[in-house]
């Protein structure tokens, strides 16, 4: 008779396969019986996908610049101002330029007044991220995402809030102490 492949089912997935690095992680199958007589091939006994692993195995944070940064419109930042002067925790913050190098479609299929913003990105062009409270984190003084502490050039990733499927890279290309962008290319780090 014709017998087909039979595989298990998948094991759990692995961990990262090192930490503090864009990697993978991996989960697999094995045969429980082998096809014969022309049965059907057997699938594939592997599947990797992508994972990031923030800490290292000793349990320290690994660099920033593997954390993606999460950002907004400019706009929303003044309101986040008169709320954090009200309760007197402002703490001064900057501002990071980047060259947007690369933008997924979905930032330009998005169709809610909230997301309105991201139809100004584009590749090529700079753009302003202001770090202020309470993105600002106390203890390091940067926020995440900010690309602090990345080698020249280095591709660093970015998230809009508010749609997941808008995301890209970016190179840092400057810390300011203000930010001098127009306010379409103004945004605001999470």
């Amino acid at each position: 008779p014709v017998i087909p492949c039979v595989v298990s089912a998948w094991s759990v997935w692995s961990g990262c396969a090192e930490p503090c690095k864009t990697t993978y992680r991996v989960r697999r199958r094995h045969i429980i019986q082998k096809p014969r007589n022309g049965g059907e091939a057997c699938p594939p006994l592997e599947e990797r996908a992508g994972c990031v692993e923030y800490w290292t195995q000793q349990g320290t944070e690994c660099k920033q610049s593997l954390i993606p940064a999460l950002i907004t419109t400019g706009g929303f930042g003044k309101a986040r101002k008169k709320r954090a002067a009200a309760d007197g925790s402002e703490r001064d913050g900057y501002c990071v330029e980047f060259q947007l190098v690369a933008i997924t479609p979905g930032c330009l299929q998005s169709h809610h007044s909230y997301t309105h913003w991201m139809q100004y990105l584009r590749e090529g062009h700079t753009v302003c991220v202001e770090c202020q409270h309470p993105a600002l984190d106390s203890k390091s003084l940067h926020c995440y995402g900010d690309g602090s502490g990345s080698k020249k050039n280095q591709l660093l990733h970015w998230q809009a809030v508010g749609n997941p499927h808008c995301k890209g890279t970016w190179k840092r290309i400057r810390q300011l102490d203000t930010c001098s962008c127009p306010s379409v290319h103004s945004f605001l780090f999470i």
